[in-house]
């Protein structure tokens, strides 16, 4: 019977503080997600550029530089798709 009840208190301590633990990281998760933001106007107006620079260097015969800023714009409007629709399905609740 000693035996049981320190182990007991011990056990109970024990889980006492990992569940304080899983609270804190509970806490700490929904600010860190939301202090990642991205200005989504800001990168529309880097598509426009690299779309108007690509126009600019396939007047210039530029064709493989012209091709590369394509895919930039490419790329970052993708990133701009993911982002909007992430935030779109974010509000959704099962």
């Amino acid at each position: 019977m000693r035996r049981r009840i320190p182990a007991l208190v011990l056990t109970a301590a024990l889980a006492g503080g990992a569940l304080a633990t899983v609270a804190q990281v509970a806490t700490a998760q929904p600010a860190a997600a939301a202090s990642h933001t991205a200005d989504l106007n800001q990168m529309r107006q880097q598509v426009y550029e690299l779309r108007q620079k690509a126009l600019r260097m396939d007047k210039e015969g530029e064709k493989e530089a012209a091709r590369r800023a394509r895919a930039q714009a490419d790329e970052l409007q993708r990133k701009i798709n993911a982002l909007e629709k992430a935030e779109r399905e974010a509000g959704r609740h099962f």
